[in-house]
């Protein structure tokens, strides 16, 4: 790896970072932001609702666009408007105003995040080189979920909230001044390989409405008239989409992009085990606060020893372990350990013991650290090179809905369980407990079938006739 790659990297992992940082610093300062601004409960969850729909909502379009007109471009745009943002939301002083900053953080985030990827496979052709960075890439996105949470506790009780917006400020100037030189130029493809403006509208708008449509799951339930309203409306949306896709001239997603077997299960493992491991963390969070007692920082650092393993797989083995077995078997070896894990959180007791009843689940947790590098290298390497960043914008989609829709899921079958062992008459410890216990479960179960689909569509190494994408010579502007 060059010098030149290595500051690139650490500028896409920069920025990164700040994304994924963002999204768990804030849950750790919601009561504070509550009293400060008069939010009401409701309302409070839109600080954390606006940030996700508008990721979600634009990924796949901000990953197309950065086909067409570039993904620098793209990359510096997205950063600029994520740090424009945050600084209009540490300045907030009315819920409107916090909730408004919260949306364009989403936005700047999808635009600049859509793209990272296929960044990332254009400048690390070599299949051992692209695992290492991956596998960097991956160790960062594990150590911002950790960092969010023990920063956010840190910043919110020895300053204020303000600053876990504002600390974003310097990150992105910072990110902007050196991904000026150091990120190679692009040109794009051009707007006439793929200006598809009602396929863009039907998209953004079904993604949009879908993952409002699940966020406000909790609330309404799913039986509601608003969700299945709703829903069903996201639904017609999108099918209107795949239909569009498949008539258009210029089709904003060619569907052939789902031809890659590849490509497809990767797709869906990732949905399926984001549901599971991103559930893991919310509700691992609140059992250690409802049920054990333990503060905001408290909590962040319980969490820590998850991060510090995940992490440090991801940098310091999985490259080497790609490199020598293949994607898949890492893959399905990282499946395994945290299928073993949720399943030993499934007997977690009301009076848990910390190295005895979490620690372990904690340890084997690690398996993320090889799954996702793994599954970055499949989703991205059956993409034609041109079609990098709509790939790249594919698979973070799939991240946030998976995530969307696992915490939906799980945290409604939790409180539905809770609400039943409360009309039984037990304590709140217990009813609390025994709902997070079904939400295990079923979250071994997403894995289960993550396993299943892994072994099954993915191809064995050896048997897949699938290039990875070739690097391409990249014009200068």
């Amino acid at each position: 790896m060059t010098t030149s790659q290595r500051i690139a990297l650490a500028v896409l992992s920069a920025a990164t970072l700040m994304t994924i940082l963002d999204g768990s610093i804030v849950t750790v300062a919601m009561p504070a932001i509550q009293d400060d601004l008069g939010f009401s409960p409701a309302g409070l969850s839109w600080t954390v609702n606006a940030y996700l729909i508008a990721f979600g909502g634009l990924l796949l379009l901000a990953g197309r666009l950065g086909d067409l007109i570039g993904r620098k471009t793209m990359f510096l745009t997205g950063t600029v408007v994520f740090t424009a943002a945050s600084l209009l939301a540490g300045a907030a002083t009315s819920p409107a105003m916090l909730v408004a900053a919260r949306f364009l953080q989403g936005v700047g985030s999808a635009i600049a995040a859509s793209v990272v990827l296929g960044i990332l496979v254009t400048m690390f052709p070599g299949p051992r080189e692209r695992a290492t960075a991956i596998g960097i890439f991956s160790f960062t996105g594990a150590a911002g979920a950790s960092i969010g949470q023990v920063l956010g506790g840190v910043l919110t009780d020895a300053l204020n909230w303000h600053w876990i917006f504002l600390i974003n400020v310097p990150i992105g100037l910072v990110t902007v001044l050196v991904a000026v030189k150091a990120l190679p130029a692009d040109r794009g493809l051009g707007w006439a390989a793929g200006a598809d403006v009602l396929g863009a509208v039907l998209v953004t708008t079904g993604l949009m409405l879908g993952i409002y449509t699940v966020v406000e799951v909790e609330r309404y339930g799913w039986n509601s008239p608003h969700t299945l309203g709703l829903g069903g409306l996201a639904a017609a949306l999108l099918v209107a989409f795949v239909v569009r896709q498949a008539t258009a001239r210029n089709p904003l997603l060619p569907l052939r992009i789902f031809r890659s077997r590849t490509v497809s299960g990767a797709n869906v493992v990732q949905m399926l085990t984001l549901s599971a491991m991103f559930a893991f963390q919310i509700i691992v969070a609140l059992y250690l606060q409802k049920v054990l007692g333990y503060n905001a920082l408290q909590t962040g650092l319980a969490m820590l020893p998850a991060a510090v393993a995940i992490g440090g797989v991801s940098l310091f083995a999985s490259a080497r372990l790609i490199t020598r077995f293949g994607e898949r078997t890492v893959l399905v070896a990282g499946l395994v350990l945290l299928l073993a894990g949720m399943a030993w959180l499934t007997r977690l007791p009301v009076q848990a013991d910390y190295v005895v009843d979490l620690l372990p689940m904690m340890v084997l947790i690690a398996g993320g650290g090889l799954v996702l590098p793994a599954l970055t290298g499949l989703g991205m390497s059956g993409a034609a090179a041109d079609d990098a960043g709509l790939a790249s914008g594919l698979f973070n989609t799939t991240q946030q809905v998976g995530m969307a829709i696992g915490i939906a899921v799980l945290s409604t079958l939790a409180a539905a369980r809770t609400g039943a062992e409360l009309a039984a008459g037990v304590s709140d410890a217990v009813a609390l407990t025994s709902g997070y216990r079904l939400a295990f479960t079923v979250a071994a179960g997403l894995l289960a079938t993550a396993l299943v689909v892994s072994v099954t569509v993915l191809r064995r190494p050896g048997t897949t006739t699938e290039a990875a994408p070739a690097a391409t010579p990249v014009p200068a502007f």
